[in-house]
């Protein structure tokens, strides 16, 4: 508890030192708020439940090579890695474990193991993460490749369900090409475990404000071999990745899977980018190249700026987002009464996302600050692209008329007693039966 308080200290100093007092007492407020909430627990299989998975899986056809580039890994984490694999319930899974220690540490480690299923590869010298990691991907023999770090450790079911997912899409004549779970971090000793990252179903949008899908993240073999990992992009490897593949399936979304479980349990320790965010400034520069990159290849006129959190970023379209982006119909921010969220991001039952968040908070891991994509977005702060504006009127009832100084929608022009929310939804149901994006910027 002690060195998770020394870091929670040093990253309160560092976050002061680049975004000022006032930015950082409410950063302050809000985690203190947190810790009100209930302790978090992780996930925990029970051997009746295990045995289960492991006699129901036995004779599934699917396979996984989980990749992992090794360097220097201490016995103790490179053993728990090699156990949580072993641990499975689903059988059919290689462990590639691509080294490039200059000794012969972790290849000894490694040779106590009596397990078939561990494919040492021995690389020539250390070439850096991607490159790395590319050699070790020539080795994969799985229909699905895995990636998992080398002092991190999946859940026992974690393949399983991966597993289950893919054959239940296929079954519905889907064929899964990316997927990914929830995760938690733990500390060096796995004692401790925290801060969950209970995510959303894919998301384009809040991909391009924050690697969010992260760990566990699972992929087809031809797919990942084809877009390969780039060394530009060292220590954001995997979120370049992401997006990548996301540009692949932009118009094959069903591809791309959601699995709403904790399944990777990510170890924070000193030289960890979870634990201390200062030892990998470069990762997050290069996680803001990747996003640029992204936008560049599909010819936007935007720029990525940093927010005030490490890893979280917006894109700044030149001239507005719909001169950019054809398919966006509409846009929304948040709408502040008294000074908190009361509307702007809604569901298909017009549930507001953020509900009750005072203005000057993220929010859980930052959300509310970042943009997303939405089914619905606030009526009272939309605005509407102008070859929509004519559908706006047939919708709601009346003409779009823009609040002054603004191209947002003037709401007043309602009618008193308006269903604000029944407006949204029914705008924004329309929007997207005509094939337009609706997209939340707070």
């Amino acid at each position: 508890m002690a060195g998770k308080a020394i870091a929670y200290w040093k990253k309160t100093a560092y976050y002061l030192k680049r975004n000022g007092v006032k930015k950082t007492w409410y950063a302050v407020r809000e985690r203190l708020a947190a810790r009100g909430t209930c302790p978090y627990q992780p996930p925990m299989l029970s051997a009746d439940t295990w045995e289960k998975q492991r006699e129901e899986s036995a004779s599934w056809d699917i396979t996984f090579s989980v990749l992992v580039p090794a360097y220097r890994t201490g016995e103790t984490y490179l053993r728990e890695m090699i156990d949580s694999l072993i641990g499975q319930s689903f059988l059919h899974w290689e462990l590639v474990l691509a080294d490039a220690t200059e000794d012969d540490s972790v290849k000894d480690i490694v040779a106590t193991y009596e397990e078939p299923r561990i494919r040492y590869v021995k690389l020539e010298h250390n070439a850096g993460i991607s490159e790395n990691t590319n050699q070790g991907l020539q080795h994969v023999t799985g229909e699905y490749v895995g990636l998992l770090d080398h002092d991190d450790v999946l859940t026992p079911d974690a393949l399983y369900e991966m597993a289950k997912a893919i054959g239940e899409e296929r079954d519905r004549g889907v064929q899964l090409q990316m997927l990914y779970s929830d995760e938690d971090k733990c500390n060096a000793d796995m004692s401790e475990f925290y801060e969950p990252n209970f995510k959303e179903d894919f998301n384009p949008d809040m991909l391009l404000s924050n690697n969010y899908i992260c760990h566990f993240l699972v992929m087809k073999k031809e797919l990942m071999q084809s877009l390969q990992f780039r060394a530009p992009y060292d220590g954001a490897q995997d979120f370049d990745l992401a997006l990548r593949a996301m540009a692949e399936l932009y118009d094959r979304q069903d591809r791309i899977y959601h699995i709403s479980k904790v399944l990777y349990h990510w170890r924070c320790h000193q030289d960890s980018t979870a634990e201390n965010p200062r030892s990998k400034l470069y990762a997050y520069e290069a996680g803001r190249r990747a996003i640029q990159d992204y936008a560049d290849q599909r010819g936007w006129q935007a720029y990525v700026e940093e927010t005030p959190h490490l890893g979280f970023y917006r894109l700044v379209y030149e001239n507005g987002i719909f001169t950019n982006r054809e398919q966006v119909g509409a846009v929304g921010g948040p709408v502040i009464v008294s000074g908190k969220i009361q509307g702007g991001r809604m569901d298909a039952e017009g549930n507001v996302y953020y509900r009750g968040t005072p203005k000057n908070y993220s929010g859980y891991l930052h959300r509310t600050i970042l943009s997303q994509t939405a089914v619905a977005v606030d009526i009272r702060r939309m605005q509407v692209r102008e070859e929509c504006r004519q559908l706006f009127e047939q919708v709601v009832g009346v003409p779009y008329i823009t609040l002054q100084g603004t191209e947002m929608f003037d709401s007043s022009t309602l009618a008193a007693g308006s269903d604000y929310v029944a407006l949204s939804l029914a705008f924004c149901q329309a929007l997207s039966a005509e094939g337009y994006e609706i997209v939340y910027m707070p």
